[in-house]
C-alpha cells in the first residue's frame, strides 16, 4: 500500500530545477536508501515527503492518517531541557503538556493548582496513553529521561532525537545522515534497531555498509531526475553503469550529428534554400536540446602535495601512559610506526582516540613513558571540527593563504583551477564559507590539506558528509599515498579499504594493535569472557545472543559517588572555558596577531574539548552504574 505519492513534482531554489517532474511512491514496510551527489536535493526531497516544504508544481499525496517523522541531519538549536522533554516534544502540543506534568509532579514543592490544570488538559485530550508511550520509547532506546540533553555526547543526542521521531509511532520514518557523529558500536546498534522497525523507512547515508545492510530499494537523484532501482546496492551499481554507458553513447551520437549540421549551416546560401528550411528548423531544435542538457557532474580530481621522505621509523612509543585524573586512557603502550604504515584508530566516542594521536605526535606530554619522533617529519592534519578553516575567509583565501599558485603532484596550479578540481566554481570559491554545506566544507578542508607538502597525514573523521563518489576517490588517493597515515574513522568500509593495521581503544587504558582493517579486527579481537577463560564454541552450537542482558546496577562507591557529584560543575566550567576560547577565535582580528599565539590558542581549545569529552564519557559511565 502506498503511504506517500509524489506526482510530477518540481522544486527549485534558483537556476535549473533541483527536482524536476518527480514521481515516487513510498510503500509500507520498505526501506529506501536515497542517494545522490552533494547538493543533488536529497535533504530537500525528505522535507517534501515530510511536508516541511511545499512543491513548486505537482502534487504530494499522503494517505489519510499517515504519520511521518523526520530526523534532521544536524542537532536542532532549539532542543533543550532534559531527555524526557525532548522526546515528548515529538508529540506536539500534547507532548509539551506531558513534559510540563512530568516536571510539576517531580518538583520538590508541587504546585497543586498548576498540576491540576495541566492534568485536566491531558485528560480532555485522552493523552495518558501517550505518556506511557514516551516511557516505553525511552526504555526501548535505553535512554535516561532525567539526563540533561545539552550535556549528552553527539551520539547520544542523535539517539534522543531518534526517540523523538519514533514516539509518535510514525508510519514513515525519514532519516538524514543518521550515522553522523556515531561511533561504530552506536552504528551497529542503530542498524539492528532499524532492521526490526516495522514502518517504512527512507534514509540518506554516506556509510556504504549501513546502506547495504538496510536498503531494500535504491532511489537516486541525478541532475534533477529521480530514478528508482529495486534490489540491493550491487544491483544498483551494475544497472547504473549500464545506463550511464547508454547515455554517453546517445550523447556522443547526438553531438556528432549536431556538429555535422553546424558545418552544413556555415556553407551559407546553400543552407537557406526553401527546400532546406526544415533542416534549419531541426538544427535550431537540436541547439535548444543541447543547451538544456544537464551533463553529469564531474568527479573530484584529487592529488597530494607530497613532501620529502621521512625517516624509516616515524614514531616510537615506549611504556606510554596518559590519564585525566582517575580516568586512564592509555596504559603501557609500546608501538612503532614505520614509514608507509596506514593505521586506523578505532574506539567509542570519548575513548581517547584524538588524545592518543596528540600523544603520538608529541603535542601533549604523556603521564609516563616516552615518544620519539622520526626525522624530517612534515605533518598535515585533517580536523573533524574544521577548526583550521577561517570563517572570515572565503574558500579561495583558505586554500591560497596569499599565494596565487599551489604545487600539487609536482606541478604548479592556479588556485582557482585547483579548487575546480574539488568541484568549486570560481563563484563558489569566492563565496563566504559560511554559505558552504557540510559536504562542501569537507571538500574544502581536503583541498587545503592536500596543498600542503606532507609525509605524515593525520585524518580525524574525514568521511562525514562526503558523497560515495568522493569517498571512493579519497580511498584510492590514500591507498597510493607514499607517506604514513593515521586515520580516525567510524566508516567500516573506508577502514577496510584504506588501512593496513588498526589501533583499538579497548577501555581501562588497554590499547590493542591488529593487522588489517575493521573486518580483520572483528575476526581477531578477543571475546569478552564472563570469566578468565571463555568456553570454546563448537561448530554445532547456537551463536551467542547479539545483545546480552544488561548487568545489574550496583551502588556506587563513596569515591565514585563523590566524583559523580562534582562532574556537573566541572563540565560547566569546561563548557564556559571552551565557549570563551571559541569566542576569541571567532573575532576576525584574532588571526591578525602573532601566529605562535594563534597556534597555542587553538591547541588550548583542542585540549579543553578533549577534557570535556572525557568528562562527559565519565559522567555517562557513572550515571549508568548508579542505582
Amino acid at each position: 500500500m502506498s503511504l506517500i505519492n509524489l506526482i510530477n513534482v518540481d522544486f527549485s531554489v534558483g537556476g535549473p530545477l533541483l527536482l524536476e517532474n518527480v514521481s515516487l511512491s513510498i510503500e509500507a514496510g520498505e526501506r529506501i536508501a536515497l542517494i545522490g551527489r552533494n547538493g543533488a536535493g536529497k535533504s530537500t526531497l525528505l522535507r517534501l515527503l515530510s511536508g516541511d516544504l511545499q512543491a513548486d508544481d505537482g502534487e504530494v499525496r499522503r494517505e489519510e492518517g499517515v504519520r511521518v517523522a523526520r530526523l534532521e541531519q544536524e542537532v536542532p538549536a532549539g532542543a533543550e531541557g532534559d531527555v524526557w522533554d525532548v522526546v515528548a516534544d515529538g508529540l506536539g502540543e500534547l507532548g509539551r503538556w506531558l513534559a510540563e506534568y512530568h516536571h510539576l509532579s517531580h518538583a520538590d514543592e508541587i504546585d497543586m493548582d498548576a498540576l491540576a490544570d495541566v492534568q485536566g488538559r491531558i485528560e480532555a485530550a485522552d493523552g495518558w496513553s501517550l505518556d506511557q508511550r514516551v516511557t516505553e520509547t525511552l526504555e526501548k532506546l535505553e535512554l535516561d529521561g532525567d539526563a540533561v540533553f545539552s550535556r549528552l555526547s553527539g551520539g547520544m543526542k542523535r539517539r534522543v532525537l531518534l526517540a523523538r521521531s519514533l514516539v509518535s509511532s510514525p508510519d514513515v520514518l525519514l532519516l538524514d545522515e543518521p550515522t553522523n557523529h556515531l561511533d561504530i558500536e552506536a552504528i551497529d546498534w542503530l542498524e539492528g534497531f532499524l532492521k526490526n522497525w516495522p514502518g517504512a523507512l527512507v534514509f540518506i547515508t554516506h556509510d556504504r555498509r549501513f546502506l547495504r545492510a538496510l536498503a531494500t530499494r535504491i532511489v537516486e537523484i541525478d541532475r534533477g531526475q529521480v530514478t528508482s532501482w529495486p534490489g540491493d546496492w550491487a544491483n544498483y551499481l551494475r544497472r547504473r553503469e549500464e545506463r550511464l554507458n547508454a547515455e554517453a553513447q546517445e550523447n556522443a551520437r547526438f553531438d556528432k550529428l549536431l556538429a555535422q549540421e553546424e558545418a552544413w549551416i556555415r556553407q551559407g546560401i546553400k543552407a537557406r534554400r526553401t527546400r532546406d528550411e526544415g533542416r534549419v528548423r531541426r538544427l535550431k531544435q537540436m541547439r535548444s536540446e543541447r543547451a538544456e542538457r544537464r551533463d553529469l557532474q564531474g568527479n573530484v580530481r584529487m592529488d597530494l602535495a607530497k613532501g620529502e621522505a621521512s625517516g624509516k621509523k616515524v614514531i616510537d612509543a615506549k611504556g606510554l601512559g596518559f590519564a585525566y585524573g582517575d580516568r586512564v586512557l592509555v596504559q603501557g603502550l609500546d608501538t612503532t610506526v614505520f614509514r608507509g604504515d596506514r593505521i586506523g584508530l578505532i574506539g567509542p566516542n570519548g575513548s581517547g582516540k584524538t588524545t592518543l594521536i596528540k600523544l603520538l605526535l608529541g603535542e601533549i606530554a604523556p603521564s609516563r613513558g616516552e615518544v620519539r619522533l622520526g626525522s624530517n617529519l612534515q605533518v598535515a592534519y585533517f580536523d573533524q571540527y574544521r577548526a583550521t578553516l577561517r570563517e572570515d575567509w572565503n574558500a579561495l583565501e583558505n586554500v591560497s593563504e596569499g599565494r596565487e599558485f599551489v604545487e600539487v603532484g609536482g606541478k604548479q596550479k592556479h588556485v582557482i583551477g585547483y579548487l575546480q578540481d574539488f568541484l568549486f566554481t570560481p563563484e563558489r570559491a569566492r563565496a563566504p564559507i559560511t554559505r558552504l554545506s557540510g559536504g562542501e566544507r569537507n571538500r574544502l578542508l581536503l583541498a587545503k590539506l592536500f596543498a600542503q607538502p606532507s609525509n605524515l597525514l593525520v585524518m580525524d573523521e574525514p568521511t562525514n558528509d562526503l558523497d560515495v563518489e568522493t569517498l571512493e576517490l579519497l580511498e584510492e588517493l590514500l591507498g597510493d599515498y607514499p607517506g604514513t597515515l593515521l586515520l580516525v574513522s567510524h566508516d567500516r568500509d573506508f577502514l577496510d579499504n584504506v588501512v593496513t593495521s588498526t589501533i583499538v581503544m579497548e577501555g581501562e587504558g588497554r590499547v590493542g594493535e591488529y593487522v588489517g582493517g575493521y573486518t580483520d579486527w572483528l575476526r581477531q579481537r578477543p571475546r569478552a569472557p564472563s570469566s578468565t577463560t571463555a568456553p570454546v564454541q563448537k561448530s554445532g552450537d547456537a551463536a551467542p545472543a547479539a545483545d546480552p542482558p544488561a548487568p545489574a546496577r550496583r551502588k556506587l562507591s563513596y569515591k565514585d559517588a563523590r566524583e559523580l557529584e562534582q562532574l556537573p560543575a566541572r563540565i560547566e566550567t569546561l563548557e564556559t572555558r571552551l565557549s570563551a576560547l571559541s569566542d576569541e577565535m571567532n573575532d576576525p582580528a584574532f588571526f591578525q596577531g602573532d601566529p605562535a599565539k594563534v597556534a597555542a590558542h587553538a591547541s588550548r581549545l583542542e585540549d579543553v574539548q578533549g577534557e570535556l569529552d572525557v568528562a562527559y564519557a565519565r559522567w555517562s559511565e557513572l550515571e549508568g552504574q548508579g542505582d
